[in-house]
């Protein structure tokens, strides 16, 4: 179930404390958008909250411009983030835009320039499952169903001494937006591997290379 009502939302964030054994969370997210939202609900959570001190920092995940413009006509906490799935088999947010007046599959708008948007309103995008494909069918790094996009990521990773999921995640770290990448592991060296991306700045060309090679097509 949906659930941006203020109960619901001081009641989870209570629920998170305990769990987590803490006062304060830094940041507090609402998840996939409710559509019986009411936005001044939604207000008073967050007002109660951050003047509890129980949160410090609020966004917002999977949702559109329209839908923050709704809560911001009562919400006024800034809402700093947002939490879309972005990678390279994942680049709906880009298509869009390259294929802006073209009539073709790439031209569908499917989330209303949310990577504009967030640009414009300086509110930063987190790419949750970035090396996912698919709707979670699996990952493409290292999937033989992927060969040029796979040939393309050992070809760069060879050129940055890095590796293909570091190369994967550089390829986000490209893009302008200043997206952060969430990723879920417990290993270090994966935390490490995925680290050391940030040390890599691909060129225009070879970004558009990876995105091509994952199976995009540019106008």
């Amino acid at each position: 179930m949906l659930d941006f009502s203020k109960k619901h939302i001081i009641e989870s964030v209570e629920g998170s404390l305990s769990r987590l054994k803490t006062d304060y969370l830094d940041t507090l997210l609402l998840h996939r958008p409710d559509t019986l939202v009411e936005p001044e609900e939604v207000a008073e959570a967050f007002y109660e909250l951050e003047k509890a001190g129980k949160v410090r920092y609020f966004g917002v995940s999977n949702q559109n411009p329209g839908q923050v413009e709704l809560l911001k006509t009562a919400v006024k906490e800034p809402l700093l983030f947002n939490q879309l799935q972005f990678g390279l088999k994942h680049t709906g947010m880009i298509d869009a835009g390259i294929h802006v007046n073209m009539s073709d599959e790439g031209s569908f708008v499917h989330d209303n320039g949310i990577l504009e948007y967030s640009r414009i309103n300086k509110m930063t995008i987190q790419a949750w499952s970035p090396f996912q494909y698919g709707f979670f069918e699996g990952v493409f790094v290292g999937n033989e169903k992927f060969p040029d996009l796979n040939k393309k990521l050992e070809f760069y990773a060879e050129k940055y001494n890095s590796t293909p999921t570091g190369i994967a995640v550089a390829w986000i770290n490209r893009h302008p937006a200043n997206i952060q990448t969430i990723i879920g592991t417990m290993t270090l060296s994966r935390i490490e591997e995925i680290a050391a991306a940030s040390d890599i700045v691909l060129e225009r060309a070879e970004w558009y290379d990876l995105y091509m090679a994952a199976g995009n097509i540019l106008p």
